[in-house]
């Protein structure tokens, strides 16, 4: 297959955003695998700031980080995402990712919602720098997932295309309500 499928994609989005030096976030670490490709984007001087409101996801990211020896490019929060700029004021990020749902492996009744992703949006796209990326990937097939996408899918659409560009990358002929990507560039200021 020629196409890119979503992680995939939602990686290259971040690659061609995310330098060494560099202030991230990963909204949702789940299990860590976005906080390590993160933190080895960002090098040795940049820092990547995650957040969950999980035990479980924290302390899962944070045996991934220190098998890797990246556990120093990394400050992890168990605070919900909504929480960003309370932690983050002062810092200018390029990228952030957020995977919406919930925890895979984990309780299928904790899942993340509109109200607080919408929040977390706002407030990162107000540290982003220009041409910086969020990239949320929209996990939909359970019925709060749908909730959230609606509100999601209306929210990002409203955003003035003078602030950001967005783009939605989904496959449409796949059963099972594949996951799919939305992506925030912010715009430079003219």
């Amino acid at each position: 297959m020629k196409l890119e499928r979503i992680l995939p994609f939602a990686r290259s989005l971040l690659k061609n955003a995310v330098e060494p030096g560099d202030y991230v976030v990963d909204a949702t670490v789940g299990n860590g695998h976005d906080t390590v490709f993160l933190a080895e984007l960002v090098g040795d001087t940049g820092h990547v700031y995650g957040f969950d409101i999980q035990e479980e996801a924290i302390r899962s990211t944070r045996v991934k980080l220190k098998d890797k020896q990246l556990k120093e490019r990394v400050t992890l929060f168990k605070k919900g995402h909504e929480h960003v700029m309370e932690c983050l004021s002062s810092k200018e990020l390029s990228g952030a990712i957020f995977n919406l749902g919930y925890l895979p492996g984990g309780d299928k009744n904790i899942v993340t919602t509109a109200d607080t992703t919408i929040s977390s949006i706002k407030q990162i796209l107000s540290l982003l720098k220009p041409e910086g990326i969020i990239v949320l990937v929209i996990y939909h097939g359970h019925p709060e997932g749908k909730v959230e996408r609606d509100q999601l899918l209306q929210y990002v659409s409203s955003i003035d295309q003078k602030e950001a560009h967005v783009l939605q990358y989904q496959f449409l002929n796949q059963q099972n309500h594949p996951p799919f990507i939305v992506a925030i560039e912010k715009r430079s200021p003219k």
